[in-house]
């Protein structure tokens, strides 16, 4: 099975690797537009304790235009989801691979997604590699 996304620890409090994922995310023309704190959630609604775990939705508001246009179907699998799980005294970060996401179906089959899965997976990388430096 094909790796779905990349993996990075940071030596931070949790909450300040959330406030740095969500920047480096920012420099790379993505935006959060959704949160889900599964701990708060799991919580509250199970009654159950659960380690700090938070998804992002992030989108980049261009790509995703082109992606919907191209193949409304697209939007199944938007926003591009980054996990931010508390781990020890730091934060184990996850950030999807675009390109496995976009590989579902046939949609890479159609040029202006293939296109925007590489730059996607081009600019997620980048994220990567800044929360690897950081």
């Amino acid at each position: 099975m094909a790796d779905i996304g990349i993996t990075v620890t940071l030596d931070r409090p949790f909450d300040e690797a959330v406030e740095t994922v969500v920047a480096a995310l920012a420099r790379e023309g993505f935006g959060v537009i959704s949160r889900i704190d599964l701990d708060k959630a799991f919580a509250e609604k199970l009654g159950e304790a659960f380690r700090r775990y938070t998804i992002l939705g992030a989108c980049n508001p261009r790509l995703a235009r082109t992606a919907v246009t191209a193949r409304p179907e697209v939007g199944l699998l938007l926003p591009c989801n980054v996990v931010v799980e508390e781990q020890g005294a730091g934060a184990l970060v996850r950030i999807v691979d675009a390109g496995q996401m976009m590989a579902m179906g046939d949609l890479a089959t159609t040029p202006e997604i293939a296109e925007l899965a590489r730059d996607a997976g081009a600019r997620l990388g980048r994220v990567a590699d800044a929360l690897g430096a950081a």
